[in-house]
């Protein structure tokens, strides 16, 4: 077959790789390597559970005008400074009836740990007269919430500080009355995510396609248990090094998603080639080697390809981005080794008895007939595109171009509790909030003015030019009057939006606030205004993620384009995988736009209503799919780079690498989008996010980009694809991506 033709000097070359020798060593040793696989998983886990750390949505942008205006009022006024959150009541009968209640639920919340403030919403003062009321007492007095104040975010104390809040909260309960927590204790009393589920789906239409694609039940076997084994070894690491650095509560998850797909692959691509191999007649030990030299060249390259993408994100200059690529990169990692090594001792344990329990006859790489004339299915599908590039490259242009267009229309956020499962108290807190105050009290922006250095003289006139200013702002449902602290020194006031807090509305008010009423009041003077709280913050990390969006952008394409143009020598090779990775990038994001923030699909997948698109999503997609989409684009092209330096012949190296790839990429297509799409059931609203627009990503890619465009790009291309200035040529390192040392060139 002509896969398996291989040059003799190619064969030489290879046969002292590290990777063969590699993969011939676990091969042969294959009981040492299992069983040190199983010691140090279970060695990491046990050090995990010990030393290991929490994970925390914890996290501070010190530079942000929100951030600021927060540290100035705890240097002023540390009780009204701080975190705060709502706990909500609401009963049947007026509320002033549980006084008594009332009083000691406050006074034992005062006395727990970390807590500033909180205030009895029963003695705070009156709506004034003609003034929306926005709590903390409705106006039928049946509604009510107490504002407790925290030096540390509520969301980090751990599921243990939830026991004294409802021992405070009891006697309420106790009286009949309703309590729901809203914000961010609201948040930390969210239940813990269980992925399992999720994972089992996953796993489950894996074997299916496993079975269905290469009818081996032993075959379709070894991924999985290499893909579980790796990622379970990766989250226990992720774990400790969560003792050391603060890693968001959705970051073992996304690292579970990104691991078991990859892993799959990798073990899949690795699979394929060694089950060729031995049909070819090649021993099992020696072709496991051979498969780790050239498949596993690819897995190297793919999973550094994929790292380098991850690290990208670090250019945000966020910490928290940053942590998230690092902790996808960690089950990468964990999948790339287990792989290389793994695999081999499992295909060495299995033997020559890889196709000894089938559920239909196993098939080889190909559907080749007799002979070296390939004649199979893809082969000649390549061959329908050979003869009709441009129609079949329209195409596939036509439905990225199509799926993108919601992509114009995106809005950047954060996904308010309003979105969340009813069954969250969180959700229920917003709605009574909603109900009996309006929206906007869900997120109130808390306007400070530091007039420290302004003269006594001139405060009056400042806090009576910035109180009109407040009031005449658009959006604003009300504004309450500015009052100084204690000192003297801050005019705090507060600000609530027409809209909830996850409202375009709301981030304009906040922009406008910022941007352009409160510069014009301190105007002329010395003092200095902020807007700061909750939304307030949002709204910055919102815009300092989307103004660092176009840097993670290019610095991931430019990295991936250089890696592509080390590995295969043809610079317009690397100029059509960065543009074709990123129009299906543009199609994902708008099925994400389309499902989420037009509403389209977004009640069948338990979101309630219209959300934005949350500010970091697409940041990390586009890193994560970047990244993923270039192991199909490096399987693909290892094996046309291979025909090509072996016959010269640029379209037929297309169809014959289609050919041999084909299968393999659409059942590993397949199965990490089943991986992906799982995680839909998740009540994580950006879990939810990521699972459907990593989904599609892959989906696009293996289908419209690298079923249509690519092949029908390549041809039309033909050898020029390959051309690469001599200078650049002498300059970038030479990286092999299929384990060949081979200096063969085709003729010119």
């Amino acid at each position: 077959m002509p896969q398996s033709r291989t040059g003799e000097g190619d064969q030489k070359a290879a046969r002292g790789g590290v990777l063969r020798r590699l993969g011939e060593w676990c091969a042969r040793h294959f009981v040492v390597v299992i069983i040190a696989w199983l010691v140090a998983l279970v060695a990491l886990q046990v050090v995990s559970r010990e030393f290991g750390g929490e994970y925390s949505d914890n996290f501070s942008l010190p530079q942000a005008q929100a951030q600021k205006g927060l540290d100035v009022l705890k240097a002023h006024d540390p009780q009204a400074g701080g975190y705060s959150s709502q706990i909500v009541m609401r009963d049947d009968q007026p509320l002033t009836a549980l006084s008594s209640q009332m009083s000691t639920t406050v006074a034992d919340l005062e006395k727990l740990p970390h807590v500033l403030s909180a205030q009895n919403p029963l003695t705070a003062p009156a709506t004034p007269s003609g003034q929306k009321n926005v709590g903390p007492l409705s106006g039928d007095k049946e509604t009510a919430y107490i504002t407790v104040r925290f030096n540390v975010q509520p969301s980090t104390l751990g599921d243990d500080y939830l026991n004294g809040v409802d021992s405070a909260v009891q006697p309420l309960r106790s009286a009949g009355a309703e309590v729901e927590y809203g914000g961010p204790l609201g948040e930390l009393a969210r239940p813990s995510a269980d992925d399992r589920v999720s994972e089992l789906i996953g796993f489950g239409v894996a074997v299916i396609v496993l079975l269905v694609g290469f009818g081996s039940v032993i075959a379709a076997v070894i991924p999985l248990l290499s893909a579980l084994i790796s990622v379970v070894g990766g989250l226990a690491i992720l774990g400790l090094l969560a003792a050391a650095f603060t890693f968001a509560t959705v970051s073992p998850t996304l690292a579970t998603m990104i691991g078991l797909g990859v892993g799959i692959d990798y073990a899949l691509f690795m699979l394929t080639r060694h089950r060729q191999n031995l049909i070819d007649g090649v021993d099992p030990v020696r072709a496991a080697g051979q498969a780790a030299s050239t498949s596993g060249h690819a897995v190297l390259v793919s999973g550094c390809t994929v790292i380098i993408a991850l690290a990208g994100l670090s250019a945000s200059g966020v910490s928290f981005i940053s942590l998230l690529g690092v902790a996808a990169a960690v089950t990468v990692v964990s999948a790339v080794v287990g792989a290389l090594t793994l695999v081999p001792a499992l295909l060495g344990f299995i033997g020559r008895h890889i196709d000894r329990f089938h559920v239909r006859t196993p098939i080889a790489e190909t559907e080749a007939g007799a002979g070296d004339t390939p004649q199979g299915t893809w082969h000649r599908y390549a061959q329908r595109v050979e003869r009709r590039p441009l129609s079949f490259l329209s195409a596939g242009v036509a439905v990225v171009v199509v799926l993108a267009i919601p992509l114009f229309s995106i809005q950047l956020g954060h996904i308010g509790d309003g979105a969340d499962p009813t069954s969250f108290t969180d959700r229920r807190a917003f709605d009574l909030m909603s109900d009996a105050f309006g929206p906007g009290s869900n997120g109130p922006l808390t306007v400070v003015i530091d007039q420290t250095n302004v003269p006594q003289s001139q405060r009056s006139a400042l806090a009576s030019k910035a109180q009109q200013s407040l009031d005449k702002v658009q959006g604003a449902a009300v504004v309450t009057p500015l009052a100084p602290t204690q000192d003297g020194d801050i005019l705090l006031g507060t600000v609530y939006s027409t809209v909830s807090p996850q409202n375009a509305t709301t981030t304009d008010l906040t922009n406008r606030l910022v941007d352009d009423t409160l510069p014009d009041v301190v105007q002329g003077t010395d003092a200095k205004g902020y807007v700061t709280g909750t939304t307030a913050t949002q709204v910055d990390f919102r815009d300092i993620v989307a103004s660092q969006l176009p840097v993670i952008i290019a610095v991931v394409v430019g990295l991936a384009f250089l890696i592509i143009l080390a590995v295969f020598r043809g610079l317009l090779v690397a100029v059509k995988a960065a543009v074709l990775n990123v129009l299906s990038i543009a199609a994902s994001y708008g099925v994400v736009v389309a499902v989420f923030q037009w509403g389209w699909g977004g009640p069948a997948l338990g979101v309630h209503g219209e959300v934005p698109i949350e500010s970091y999503v697409p940041m990390m997609m586009f890193a994560i799919v970047f990244g993923l989409s270039m192991d199909y684009e490096i399987f693909l092209l290892s094996r046309v780079h291979e025909a090509w330096l072996r016959t010269g012949d640029a379209k037929g190296s297309v169809a014959h690498a289609l050919e041999i790839t084909a299968r393999v990429i659409t059942c590993a297509a397949l199965i990490m989008v089943s991986v992906f799409a799982a995680f839909l059931l998740s009540d994580n609203i950006v879990v939810k996010m990521l699972g459907l627009g990593l989904a599609v990503s892959v989906l696009i890619d293996a289908t419209v980009v690298r079923l249509l465009m690519v092949p029908a790009v390549m041809t039309l291309l033909g050898r020029h694809a390959w051309w690469m200035p001599r200078w650049l040529d002498r300059v970038l390192p030479h990286i092999d991506a299929e384990g060949s040392k081979a200096e063969a060139r085709p003729a010119s």
